[in-house]
């Protein structure tokens, strides 16, 4: 953790605000995408199924993947902006 209150603050700040961020997508696509809005996803079609189903069987777990990727990748640039990455 950074040595000065208000950048640890800032930091933490900054890493709650990017969990919040990446969680809301994953409930958009997982929630949203596979069981609220299928209905309106029901004409586009994918890999020989509704999208709506292909969000709740598949498509969910591929943006969940995704969505680790892109939480470490912009968690070690954090990390290394506030000077507490790992060599």
């Amino acid at each position: 953790m950074p040595e000065n209150s208000t950048a640890g603050q800032m930091y933490w700040k900054r890493n709650l605000t990017l969990m919040i961020i990446l969680l809301t997508i994953w409930a958009l696509v997982s929630f949203g995408f596979g069981i609220l809005f299928r209905p309106l996803l029901e004409g586009i079609s994918i890999g020989g199924t509704d999208l709506g189903f292909w969000f709740a069987q598949q498509g969910s777990m591929f943006v969940f993947l995704v969505l680790i990727f892109v939480y470490a990748f912009l968690m070690n640039r954090l990390d290394r902006e506030f000077d507490v990455h790992e060599d």
